[in-house]
């Protein structure tokens, strides 16, 4: 049980970092504090709304992707590669039935939710600065 835990923390923390990472990204690319308070908080808001809403955005696209929704692109990509780099790749014909089944009976759990939740508390914050700003 105290391993799990662990586990856990540290994919809360990695994604926590990750997600600083990108307010300091975008702290760089905004330049990072003015002698304007208003412009302060804007930048403020804009770099925390950035990094949350990439993260809500890809933990979507991983609940997607674990529920299957991306198997038929693989499918036609995969059958593409063969026809055309491999000679004689045509032979062994797999139908998008059993791409499928196969795919879908060799699911992994895949836990979002450390992404998600990091994601919304950067979503949150970004709010906070939003009604700071629309006080000033």
């Amino acid at each position: 049980m105290e391993k799990e835990k662990k586990a856990l923390l540290i994919r809360y923390l990695v994604c926590f970092c990750v997600a600083s990472g990108i307010v300091l990204a975008v702290f760089a690319i905004k330049g990072f504090f003015t002698e304007n308070a208003k412009t302060n908080i804007q930048i403020l808001h804009d770099a925390f709304f950035t990094a949350g809403i990439l993260f809500v955005l890809f933990s979507g696209m991983l609940f997607l992707s674990s529920e299957g929704a991306f198997l038929g692109v693989g499918y036609v990509l995969g059958r593409a590669v063969k026809a055309v780099f491999i000679p004689f790749g045509r032979k062994d014909h797999e139908t998008y039935a059993e791409y499928r089944e196969r795919k879908l009976g060799t699911k992994k759990p895949s836990s979002g939710t450390p992404i998600f939740l990091t994601g919304l508390l950067f979503v949150v914050v970004s709010i906070i600065f939003l009604i700071i700003w629309y006080q000033m």
